[in-house]
């Protein structure tokens, strides 16, 4: 039985269980991923498919999903004649970004570059620059090594024209080549904006949700785009830029009003929602940033579930599956995941935290 710590859910994540690689490229669909669902009340765990989400699900239950869609953040850039790469994150209200930078390894890997200083300028393709400016709050490892930074750009055309010509979907050490954004993409994107795709909806197909919708689960968007992964607890998620339509806001109220579910599709739906929560069972309209920090004493106001996909070790969004299902449960939950080879990561298999 693989060891897990309860008190920040630190584990080994052996290799094997790494996804590198998207379902449809073996010959399965979406949707054909494994789902395990721990259910709170009943103190128990099961094992699914993906495909099993309308049985799962009843009418009257609501599905709340990330519209934001992926964009090639990751851009080719030279410090100091050393081949790099610089993920662009988020931009700031200022026109500044906060941004990553990464080595580019031997074995075609990349890892973050953590010795950088303020004033560093990185050269990026058709003579553009980055210079970074300083260390975002978000920024430091144990060693107060920095990982992310305040950076202003110079590009010649707007970002977004300069990054769908140039910038290649952000991936890491697990994935195995680059691949088209349309992997990178969910059924519910509709308005580029994220750094890293929303993964928790990637195995949605137009198929399921139709059978979703035919069961008489309802589904509602919202928008928060996603900056870079925070990947240790110590590493508290940067501010994101959110959205909770009047008309979301009101479908969360009336479904928890009349006893139905509120499932978010993902952290990111989580973090929106709560953002705009007023009192238990009241959303408001927002627009918006969320700094929102969820840790395992939050009391859920918007939310009755969650879907998402396995987090890395010791991350931060640990604590919030935590704020779900508590500890105990939680660290069953994992343990089960590894001893029957769950996959990690966006190309992986998910888990469903049910009240």
């Amino acid at each position: 039985m693989t060891a897990v710590a309860p008190a920040l859910l630190d584990f080994e994540l052996p290799a094997r269980l790494e996804a590198a690689t998207p379902p449809e490229e073996l010959g399965r669909g979406r949707d054909d991923v494994r789902l395990l669902v721990t259910h709170r009340a009943a103190r128990r765990i099961e094992h699914g498919r993906f495909t099993d989400l309308p049985d799962l699900l009843s009418a009257g239950d609501l599905l709340v999903v990330n519209r934001s869609a992926t964009i090639p953040a990751a851009l080719s850039a030279e410090v100091g004649g050393k081949a790099a790469l610089l993920h662009l994150s988020s931009p700031r209200g200022d026109g500044t970004w906060i941004v990553e930078l990464r080595h580019r390894d031997s074995d075609g890997r990349n890892s973050p570059w953590l010795d950088a200083a303020s004033g560093t300028t990185l050269i990026l393709p058709e003579g553009a620059s980055a210079r970074l400016l300083r260390p975002t709050a978000q920024a430091v490892d144990h060693g107060q090594r920095v990982r992310l930074w305040l950076a202003e750009l110079d590009l010649p055309t707007p970002p977004t024209t300069f990054l769908n010509r140039h910038g290649v979907p952000i991936r890491y050490g697990h994935v195995d080549r680059d691949r088209p954004l349309a992997a990178y993409q969910t059924v519910f994107a509709t308005e580029p904006g994220s750094a890293e795709m929303p993964s928790a909806g990637r195995p949605f197909t137009f198929e399921l949700v139709t059978a979703l919708v035919a069961r008489g689960v309802a589904i509602a968007p919202l928008l928060l785009h996603c900056g870079v992964s925070s990947m240790e607890a110590h590493e508290p998620p940067a501010a994101e830029r959110f959205l909770v339509p009047a008309a979301t806001a009101e479908r969360v109220n009336a479904t928890r009003r009349l006893g139905g579910r509120v499932v978010a599709v993902g952290t990111t739906v989580v973090r929106a929602l709560e953002s705009a929560a007023l009192a238990p069972g009241l959303v408001l309209p927002a627009d918006g940033w969320t700094d929102l920090v969820i840790r395992a004493d939050h009391p859920m106001m918007a939310i009755d579930g969650l879907l998402t996909g396995w987090h890395e070790p010791r991350a931060s969004h640990l604590a919030l599956l935590e704020a779900l299902v508590g500890s105990e449960l939680l660290e069953t939950s994992y343990r089960a995941a590894l001893d029957q080879g769950y996959l990690w990561h966006e190309f992986g298999d998910s888990h469903l935290l049910l009240p």
